[in-house]
């Protein structure tokens, strides 16, 4: 099995009444930060906030009267899920999902309210895909791959025929790697319209399958690692989506937890628009290899905005603390009355705000006759934050910033 150009415009054509064609446009500000002239595919626009319903979409239209009517069933905790149950019943197809049993309950309730029949079973994926195969076979229902599938992989490949026909001229695409279904279509497609086009797949470090293997290094001993990038948070790649990937991708370049989460938080900032941390991780590689993309034009696609809203809040909580606009601050106070008005007031003189604040005097303090006030500051970043160490430390109180 194989995906051609013909396919990928085959499906365009399927697909296009039903998905959204989303903008890919030119990030001024965080082209100007990089050095890099950057654009962005904000597949986050789709109905189900994820690119997975251009394969999805195709792969349900390709099905017989009798497959439609039986209905599909996927193992998907995800994008996948939804993309495939809304579009099931938009066209009246059954669709039954299976989850693992830690699957967090709003995605369970998301894919439900899209209409899909959801079955929690099993705690480790094994287990999950095994019961998902017998379960096809005992229902007579169609089994729809998320990614090593060739209509599946064609869907997902026009994303590439839309972001060529957009005239940005780009030299290289930054394509986030899971499974792979995405970068073996988008892959296919850009290089059959522009064979110079460098494609450059993208992993988190925790989930480098699909780069161990593109690069002929030994496979990595990858646990049930916790990562703000679920979505492409898989332990192999497909069958068919590694063999392309290898014909047709030149470079996969890997990011951390870190880079990631920065990602995810410029891109809020700056582009006002929330994604998930497969969704940020062609961003967060344009930004931690800077270096090797200097004045070229760049895209990548934002795949996905399906990020938990707890999750979502602790990003944006951690990018402020490396941005020095939230700080711990430590003050050794002598333990006599009015010691710590004058802290409190010397801070608030630097127009600073007080999050969050405790005083103790059994711990840390070199004294009997001192105390150790711990302070949450909102700051403006870090030349303000080098403010306040150095006016406290004028006035005589021993400071210093904690991690």
């Amino acid at each position: 099995m194989t995906v051609t150009i013909d396919d990928i415009r085959s499906a365009q054509t399927l697909i296009r009444p039903s998905v959204v064609r989303t903008p890919f446009e030119l990030s001024e500000t965080l082209s100007a930060m990089m050095g890099v002239q950057l654009y962005l595919k904000f597949e986050n626009q789709q109905f189900t906030a994820s690119f997975k319903e251009r394969g999805a979409l195709h792969r349900l239209l390709g099905l017989s009267e009798a497959e439609r009517s039986r209905g599909v069933i996927a193992m998907s905790a995800g994008n996948h899920a939804q993309a495939l149950a809304y579009h099931g019943r938009r066209l009246g197809i059954p669709t039954t999902i299976v989850m693992p049993r830690t699957t967090p309950n709003s995605k369970v309730e998301q894919t439900r309210a899209h209409g899909a029949e959801v079955i929690l079973h099993g705690s480790q994926f094994d287990e999950t895909r095994a019961f998902t195969k017998e379960l096809a076979e005992e229902r007579k229902l169609t089994l729809v791959h998320p990614y090593d599938d060739p209509a599946v992989i064609a869907g997902q490949g026009t994303l590439a025929l839309e972001i060529l026909a957009s005239g940005s001229h780009i030299d290289t695409l930054l394509v986030p790697i899971g499974g792979g279904g995405l970068i073996s279509g988008v892959a296919v497609a850009a290089k059959a319209l522009q064979p110079s086009i460098q494609i450059v797949g993208v992993q988190s470090d925790r989930y480098p399958a699909a780069h161990d293997a593109f690069h002929g290094l030994a496979p990595t001993d990858v646990t049930n690692h916790d990562t703000v990038a679920d979505g492409i948070a898989v332990k192999s790649p497909g069958a068919l989506t590694i063999d392309l990937i290898r014909r047709y991708v030149d470079d996969i370049v890997l990011v951390s937890e870190d880079d990631i989460e920065q990602a995810i938080f410029v891109l809020a900032e700056i582009e006002k628009t929330v994604v998930e941390g497969a969704g940020a991780a062609g961003v967060a590689a344009a930004m931690r290899h800077k270096a090797k993309y200097q004045s070229k034009r760049v895209g990548t696609i934002l795949c996905g905005g399906n990020i938990d809203m707890m999750t979502l809040s602790s990003v944006l909580q951690r990018g402020m603390v490396r941005s020095h606009r939230l700080v711990r601050l430590e003050v050794e106070v002598p333990d006599i009355p009015g010691a710590l008005g004058q802290v409190t007031q010397l801070i608030g003189e630097l127009h600073s705000n007080i999050m969050e604040i405790s005083h103790q005097r059994a711990f840390d303090a070199s004294s009997a006759r001192a105390a150790i006030v711990n302070m949450v500051l909102q700051l403006r970043g870090e030349e303000e934050a080098d403010q306040v160490l150095a006016a406290l430390r004028a006035r005589g109180f021993d400071a210093r910033f904690v991690g």
